[in-house]
């Protein structure tokens, strides 16, 4: 097979060189989101970037947990979560719950009524019902349906290359 490269570098093999292959993910920005879930221990959250809309009519989005982490027990089939877009000032939060899964402590939060915690002041938020999950490798694809969402307008938390980061205007 011939060498083909679309992009200035180096073409490899994804099985072969899985650090390659992490920084070419790493070239697609994300947003920064934690989600949370209510468990008998208590309420539990994790960073996640794996978010992506499914569909409008129904109301579906998805994310997808690591099978390897800690927290996936709590959330690959949590009947009930919420997926919380940051704003571009909410880097702490971002940190917090990629090391603690009770990072809850000085954060503003409720509980909804269907008992899952909410972080207040985030550019959005989804509360869902668990809809489907599917095997996706080393990760799991949790869909959800949206049963109530918030939006702030505010600008949101990116991450790209392995950095935070946010939008600015074009003018600035």
């Amino acid at each position: 097979m011939d060498e083909i490269s679309i992009a200035p570098g180096t073409q490899f093999s994804p099985q072969d060189d899985a650090r390659a292959f992490r920084n070419a993910l790493g070239a697609f920005a994300t947003g920064v989101t934690v989600v949370t879930t209510d468990t008998p221990e208590g309420p539990v959250g994790i960073t996640a970037n794996s978010f992506a809309s499914v569909s409008l009519d129904p109301p579906l989005v998805l994310w997808s947990p690591a099978k390897a982490s800690h927290r996936f027990v709590h959330f690959a089939n949590a009947p009930r979560f919420a997926i919380h877009i940051l704003d571009e000032s909410q880097k702490a939060i971002c940190e917090g719950f990629t090391r603690s899964k009770t990072a809850f402590k000085d954060l503003d939060w409720v509980t909804s009524p269907q008992g899952v915690p909410l972080i207040n002041g985030v550019a959005a938020c989804f509360e869902c019902n668990l809809e489907a999950t599917h095997d996706a490798g080393d990760h799991v694809i949790v869909v959800g349906r949206v049963i109530r969402a918030h939006y702030s307008g505010a600008e949101p938390l990116v991450f790209h290359g392995g950095r935070y980061g946010f939008f600015q205007d074009e003018g600035t």
